[in-house]
């Protein structure tokens, strides 16, 4: 849920708004799931600098979260906690039969002491992930493998879900969030439920620092820079000529190649 600030002590937090974690753990429950994170900062091994906006940050610890979910087991769900690595939220579940925990990425609606399950034996309810053959047609699902025995890959960032539109003993057919479609395996694995954290994409950062605390460094228009530095820098005014990427290539505008994934269909 998104709180706005009321109480802002400076003009640049008057429209922001931010997570409300009243409901979430203050402390990750999971220490032994929990491990170093090393950064690039945007930066190959030789320093020069690969992928554009990204260095600072707060540092990070990253949670290991179990996507593959294959095994059967009942688990009860102890603390819901917030993940600085990704949008949604995480849930810390307590497998009875393994006598172990693990990490699971929350489903809406999820709540502390809920029992989830895994595996053929599994129904169709919330927080459950079952083969996708005994998930009814029309259900929303998220947490999905593309391929057999595989950890998921679809529908995974906050508030997003995929749809089943199709399952036969053949193959099965969903249609994602975004409006794309595409064929999957029956026996491929998939969580019931869409995604936590739903209202993430309408956050309002509000000043430049917050954003910067995000590992995110500011955009600069190639106009405003040096000739040496982007193709559109220097001169007298505006650019001339045709757009070019900070290389000196042409800045073509949509696809410039059809797809080839026969699995994908829209």
């Amino acid at each position: 849920m998104i709180i706005k600030i009321k109480n802002f002590s400076t003009l640049s937090l008057q429209h922001s708004t931010k997570l409300d974690k009243n409901n979430l753990a203050k402390n990750p429950l999971l220490k032994t799931k929990i491990q170093k994170l090393s950064r690039s900062f945007g930066k190959n091994n030789s320093g020069k600098i690969t992928v554009s906006h990204k260095g600072g940050g707060q540092k990070r610890r990253y949670r290991n979260i179990d996507f593959n979910r294959l095994t059967n087991s009942v688990g009860i769900i102890t603390t819901i906690e917030y993940d600085p690595n990704r949008s949604s939220f995480i849930a810390s579940v307590y497998e009875i039969e393994n006598n172990s925990f693990v990490y699971i990425l929350a489903p809406k609606n999820l709540k502390i002491g809920d029992i989830v399950k895994s595996g053929l034996k599994a129904e169709p309810k919330i927080g459950h992930c079952l083969p996708i053959i005994n998930i009814p047609v029309g259900s929303y699902i998220h947490n999905v493998s593309i391929s057999i025995n595989k950890p998921a890959q679809i529908s995974r960032s906050a508030g997003t879900f995929s749809k089943l539109v199709e399952n036969t003993l053949k193959q099965a057919k969903i249609e994602l969030s975004s409006g794309e479609k595409r064929f999957l395996s029956p026996y491929c694995y998939a969580t019931i439920g869409t995604v936590s954290n739903e209202f993430s994409f309408s956050e309002i950062l509000g000043k430049a620092g917050r954003s910067r605390w995000l590992n995110i460094r500011p955009t600069v228009r190639g106009v405003a820079m040096n000739p040496v530095d982007h193709p559109h820098g220097g001169g007298e005014g505006k650019k001339s000529g045709k757009n070019k990427t900070p290389w000196g290539k042409n800045n073509k505008k949509g696809k410039t190649s059809t797809s080839t994934n026969k699995l994908i269909i829209k």
